[in-house]
């Protein structure tokens, strides 16, 4: 089948949007909007609330109360929403960073740990992980790696301490990911997230790497189903959620993503305005944010974490 369909301008956009059954009171505004906000962009905000079903019906809205204003409250929670994000997350990697640099180090009293094999569990990707990290290495324009390679010769790598620093968040969950999770050092690092289980931290990065790439690409995230589906503990050292609700909360909806971040961000950051900012940013979400897309309990405050 090959694609045909003509570009259509912000003119014709509205229209179509109104012949779909969309309320555009202030011709002027949505003109602004859409010629700030793509409207395919914009279709990701629109289309929950039209019939998609039925390709004759043109994707027309299902409800005839729905108007411009409303899509673009929505559009700008979310918005808001990877911003609260992004600071949350910023908080995490870098305290992710300076713990697994600090306690491999010490551990071992080895300035260049990471290039040592046995040091993961998954040795076969041994040579893929050192390939990534020197990539990330070589693409740095750091000041403190150019002098280390203009002054140093060998190890080809910098120490721990500046490598790590230069590592992409995707190409650190790659790193904690081949790690021996049994090792002391991964350990400690597990228990100062909160987690005493080790598989569990090896998960909530991954995901938490995952939801960084989203908000980095500004990707909505409002509504999303992650491919990831998080592992939630009910063995954690501080509370977290009931054993007995757990298994209500869809681990592939940005809630339990949610959850997990406020509950490491209590501990490595407990002046984080995270939860209220969070709280409010729902507040100002507009009428057609139900929180139940987003995976949220109807009693989700009363959550140990959320308390």
């Amino acid at each position: 089948m090959r694609y045909t369909k003509s570009p259509l301008s912000i003119e014709q956009q509205i229209t179509k949007l109104k012949q779909r059954g969309l309320i555009i009171e202030n011709t002027k505004n949505a003109a602004n909007n859409l010629s700030n906000i793509s409207f395919y962009r914009l279709r990701a905000y629109t289309y929950p609330f039209q019939d998609n079903s039925n390709v004759e019906n043109n994707h027309h809205f299902l409800k005839d109360d729905i108007n411009f204003e409303v899509i673009i409250t929505l559009y700008r929670f979310d918005s808001r929403l990877r911003s609260i994000l992004f600071n949350a997350l910023e908080k995490i990697e870098i305290a992710l960073r300076t713990k697994l640099i600090y306690e491999y180090s010490i551990e071992t009293n080895d300035s260049h740990w990471f290039t040592n094999k046995s040091a993961y569990y998954n040795q076969e990707k041994f040579n893929f992980i050192i390939e990534k990290i020197t990539e990330d290495v070589n693409r740095s324009e750091e000041d403190f790696i150019s002098h280390y390679q203009t002054k140093y010769i060998s190890p080809a790598l910098p120490p721990a301490w500046m490598t790590l620093e230069t590592l992409s968040f995707g190409n650190i969950s790659k790193l904690i990911a081949n790690l021996d999770c049994k090792s002391v050092p991964f350990r400690r690092i597990s228990t100062a997230f909160g987690l005493p289980n080790p598989f569990i931290l090896e998960n909530w990065i991954y995901s938490f790497s995952v939801l960084r790439n989203y908000c980095a690409h500004h990707s909505r995230i409002w509504n999303r189903r992650f491919h990831v589906k998080m592992k939630l503990p009910y063995n954690t050292i501080f509370p977290f959620i009931d054993k007995n609700m757990i298994s209500s909360i869809h681990s592939n909806k940005i809630f339990a993503i949610l959850s997990s971040i406020q509950y490491v961000i209590s501990i490595i950051s407990p002046e984080s305005d995270f939860k209220n900012t969070l709280i409010n940013a729902i507040a100002g979400g507009g009428k057609l944010l139900n929180l139940k897309d987003m995976g949220f309990p109807k009693n989700w405050q009363t959550f140990a974490v959320w308390k």
